[in-house]
């Protein structure tokens, strides 16, 4: 139990940032675009109330959870969309009361969940910790879209680290999702803590492919939330140098490339 606290509070932490954001958006803000192709700032939130209820239901119920399981494999091109278009009909109010119920009540469940329990989910089964940071990561993606879309630059914190792990940690399956056969050897990763500078890192020390930058942009890459030329993230090495190219943290289909800046190219 002990382990999943520190990454909770920061889950908490947040969902807290991202509810300051959209908390006092007038009506008609909640209809404004997002970077993800048909999404809203109102899809956005109800993406994130949405998963929420699921990992609470992976969490509570594992035999129902399967059941949403078996939906999404029977629609794996559109049970994420409609999952958020459902949630975005609601009144702006009322979405915010589920995603903020939801988010609490998962909370509380994976405070209280015994060490060793294993999750079911879309992708493989997660420990509590894990489950409470692919919450984070995904909080801090959808988050990184609103703030796109309402034109506001986000402070970096430390709670990247969260991210950047799960980025780290999802390499195999980025190339599993995309029928590839993922790299035997390791990779070595170091990054560019945004507020210390300090060197987070990952990996043996002595692996011949690495992957360099500032933790910000690979947060960014393997969230998908920007194109890998708009980035300061360096491969060493053939293999590396592709991974960067399908890098993904998240469960699920990948979903479409973000279009580069004009004038970038890497």
């Amino acid at each position: 139990m002990s382990d999943v606290l520190p990454v909770l509070a920061d889950l908490r932490r947040e969902s807290e940032e991202l509810d300051r954001l959209v908390a006092q958006l007038p009506y008609e803000r909640w209809a404004t675009g997002t970077p993800a192709t048909g999404w809203t700032v109102a899809h956005q939130i109800a993406h994130l109330a949405w998963t929420d209820r699921a990992a609470l239901l992976a969490a509570t119920d594992p035999i129902a959870f399967a059941d949403e399981v078996a939906k999404a494999a029977a629609a794996p091109d559109t049970f994420v969309d409609d999952g958020a278009q459902e949630g975005a009909t609601l009144p702006p109010a009322d979405l915010l009361t589920r995603w903020r119920t939801a988010r609490d009540k998962l909370w509380h469940v994976l405070s209280e969940a015994p060490a060793g329990t294993r999750l079911p989910w879309y992708g493989p089964p997660m420990a509590a910790p894990s489950m409470a940071t692919a919450r984070l990561m995904e909080t801090w993606a959808h988050g990184q879209d609103v703030a796109d879309a309402l034109g506001v630059t986000r402070e970096p914190t430390d709670r990247l680290r969260h991210v950047a792990r799960i980025g780290v940690r999802t390499r195999d399956f980025a190339y599993a999702v995309r029928g590839l056969t993922p790299p035997q050897e390791e990779f070595r990763v170091e990054l560019t803590s945004p507020v210390t500078g300090e060197t987070w890192e990952y990996g043996p020390d002595d692996a011949p492919q690495r992957v360099t930058g500032p933790a910000l942009d690979f947060c960014l890459l393997v969230t998908r939330r920007a194109h890998r030329a708009d980035l300061d993230v360096r491969a060493q090495g053939p293999d590396a140098d592709r991974w960067l190219d399908i890098a993904q943290a998240f469960a699920g289909p990948p979903g479409t490339d973000r279009t580069p800046r004009e004038g970038t190219s890497r």
